[in-house]
């Protein structure tokens, strides 16, 4: 009897649940149609957000805004400034250096390509220094001074010494070993000769960024008498561009 009882108490009980599993039920299945409505909008969405006049969170396709492009073009900028007699270091112009071996001190930013440059020429049997790195101001102008000197002493009137020392010396200001990305390249004297090592940069040297700032059909575009020992850093593919076409610098940014 006693059984029996128990196995009514678990019937009623039994039925009293049902109702609420049906409920549960009838959510879950509820809750999978929701998602699956969500999911189904969704994905109209992002098929034809395209289609659409706006739509949510998407940027649109403007170009760059000119301080952004500007911050852009900074971090190449200062590899291609041009420096002549008719463009001046600016004022607010700095640069870091870094010392050489010899004592003479470049950009930080160029050593690595010049070190690279000078250990390919090593393995071709060419062996280059730098005679020339970075220059202050105080020691272009007495570069400027004594050439202008020396031209007084063969006899030229100040004004025409003057105008003759600033075909091969730069004007304070106008430098290129003022901002430490023009070197001048010679050889050691010991291992190779000069043409030697000229010829080299003028086939090689711009696979590592570098161009000879002053060639010797370019005077009067660079203001600059031929030095085919002047190398200028520019990077990798605008000495490329440079080299295969033809120009010198300032035909090039032109």
């Amino acid at each position: 009897m006693q059984e029996r009882w128990d196995n009514n108490n678990f019937s009623r009980r039994k039925r009293r649940e049902k109702p609420k599993r049906r409920t549960l039920h009838g959510f879950i299945k509820l809750l999978l149609v929701l998602c699956c409505c969500l999911a189904v909008i969704m994905l109209a969405i992002g098929l034809f957000a395209n289609d659409f006049p706006f739509t949510i969170n998407k940027q649109p396709d403007t170009p760059l805004s000119i301080a952004d492009a500007q911050s852009k073009a900074d971090e190449t900028a200062w590899c291609l400034i041009l420096v002549n007699k008719w463009n001046h270091i600016p004022d607010d112009y700095e640069v870091e250096l870094t010392e050489l071996a010899n004592g003479q001190s470049v950009d930080k930013r160029i050593y690595a390509a010049l070190q690279e440059m000078f250990d390919a020429a090593r393995s071709d049997g060419v062996y280059p220094i730098i005679a020339s790195g970075y220059r202050t101001a105080e020691e272009q102008q007495s570069l400027m001074d004594e050439k202008i000197a020396d031209y007084k002493a063969e006899g030229y009137p100040a004004g025409e010494a003057v105008t003759k020392a600033e075909a091969w010396v730069a004007i304070p200001g106008t430098s290129e070993h003022q901002i430490g990305i023009g070197v001048d390249i010679n050889a050691d004297g010991i291992h190779s000769t000069g043409n030697k090592v000229y010829e080299w940069l003028n086939q090689n040297a711009c696979k590592f960024g570098f161009i000879c700032r002053y060639p010797p059909d370019k005077t009067e575009i660079t203001g600059v008498i031929n030095e085919p020992w002047h190398y200028r850093y520019v990077g990798i593919e605008a000495a490329t561009e440079i080299q295969n076409q033809g120009v010198c610098l300032e035909e090039y940014l032109n």
